[in-house]
């Protein structure tokens, strides 16, 4: 992929990123904002839900904005007259379903805006068996969003959740990914083929790719958001998917393995932004079998 139409502040494009924002913590649109702009891109920030911190630290108080005055203020700037700047959106998680049409307008103008821009979807609905939205915001961004995103970034529960299917090994995860619809899915948690390991599956250009690495457990939240937030940068500075899932996944599990180091209870990203631009950290990558015969429209 080539890079997008550069922003008037420099040599990178724009990104809009839309998502959940904590006071305190790495994760949501702080890890999203803070990893694009340490890499260099120009960032719009959309908040869809404030919270004081994650809430696998316990309850907090949850202020969303009301829905209207959402559409407004996303309307708003899918009606900038600085539209031209922005070369990709990046969507994680959503307050609640009625936000997932004014946010389809607004790539929508982007796309048509400029016609090379990229958006990426991580569909932040649950993880390990647990569903944490509601239905009708998994059917919103499976009916309307999906259908625009040229990236989208499941970990397997959502993809399982998205397409209506079980997995067990990672020829159905495969399978599932070239069937979901978009050019790429990045699928975060795939199946290990090294004992002790996990990784990331990217189905694109009719090539699977694992990314592994050592699993640590007990690791900090964020570790999605993060890895959508790398990728597309990666993708944005015109790198090729294989070097993007390798440097990206490196970069993700640097970070995470001098956080936990520390004892940190969130991803130090303050302290490790060096990780995310030239991780050293080593990547096991595997080709895995494409569905023979599969071919995209």
């Amino acid at each position: 992929m080539t890079e997008t139409t550069s922003s008037a502040r420099g040599d990178k494009p724009a990104v809009i990123a839309i998502s959940s924002h904590v006071a305190r913590g790495t994760v949501g649109n702080r890890a999203v904002v803070l990893a694009l702009e340490s890499l260099g891109f120009p960032v719009w920030s959309v908040p869809t839900v404030m919270l004081p911190w994650h809430p696998g630290h316990g309850p907090g108080t949850r202020i969303a904005p009301a829905d209207g005055e959402f559409a407004a203020l996303v309307d708003d700037l899918a009606g900038a007259r600085w539209l031209p700047e922005v070369g990709a959106v990046i969507t994680g998680y959503f307050g609640t379903a009625e936000q997932i049409e004014p946010v389809a307008r607004l790539i929508e103008a982007v796309k048509r805006t400029n016609p090379g821009a990229v958006y990426l979807c991580d569909p932040i609905l649950g993880d390990g068996g647990r569903l944490y939205q509601p239905e009708a915001l998994v059917a919103a961004i499976r009916d309307r969003l999906l259908p625009l995103a040229d990236v989208v970034t499941p970990n397997r529960f959502e993809l399982e959740l998205l397409t209506g299917l079980e997995f067990s090994d990672n020829t159905h995860l495969i399978e599932a990914a070239v069937a979901l619809g978009p050019e790429s899915v990045l699928v975060t948690s795939a199946f290990p083929l090294l004992r002790g390991g996990t990784g990331n599956l990217l189905v694109a250009d009719y090539k699977a790719l694992l990314a592994e690495h050592r699993l640590i457990e007990r690791a900090p939240q964020g570790l999605g958001d993060l890895t959508g937030a790398v990728f597309l940068a990666r993708m944005l500075s015109g790198m090729a998917g294989e070097k993007a899932l390798q440097t990206a996944t490196a970069a993700v599990y640097e970070i995470l393995a001098r956080s936990t180091k520390r004892g940190a209870d969130e991803l130090t990203l303050e302290t490790d932004a060096e990780s995310l631009k030239h991780p050293m950290a080593m990547v096991q990558m595997r080709r895995l079998a494409y569905p023979s015969g599969d071919r995209r429209a």
